[in-house]
């Protein structure tokens, strides 16, 4: 029984409302759930052609706020999402940078977790196949 793909990240927030507005307005990302069961509110966030989606989360005594780096943001053009992301108040750390893999640049939500965008100079096509595992 392979592991199929990550489901779900923790991202460690001091405000769920404040942290879900900025996900879902500057990042244009779907909220694929907000419930509050008493003790804990779940907030769930995702990109919305994504697979894996994203916990926005108060109660992890070890991931104090801030404390997410080096989330991988994939584009197929990274221009255009630059700018729109500027377009909607988001500030980058640098300008797009030519990597030897990829062309990247980074930002931060409002609780300094640290996200990296970048596109690939050649896209990767994967060809894992799990029926195989399986057998």
């Amino acid at each position: 029984m392979p592991i199929d793909h990550v489901q779900i990240v923790s991202i460690p927030v001091t405000d769920q409302d404040r942290a879900r507005d900025f996900y879902l307005n500057a990042l244009d990302w779907e909220l694929i759930s907000d419930n509050d069961e008493g003790e804990r509110r779940w907030v769930e966030v995702a990109p919305k052609h994504g697979q894996t989606s994203f916990a926005l989360v108060t109660w992890f005594d070890s991931m104090p706020p801030g404390s997410l780096k080096g989330i991988v943001l994939d584009t197929d053009d990274i221009e255009h999402t630059y700018e729109e992301l500027c377009e909607r108040g988001i500030v980058f750390e640098t300008p797009i940078e030519e990597g030897p893999f990829s062309r990247v640049t980074s930002f931060t939500d409002p609780d300094g977790n640290c996200f990296v965008l970048h596109q690939l100079y050649q896209p990767r096509a994967r060809t894992v196949s799990f029926a195989a595992a399986r057998s």
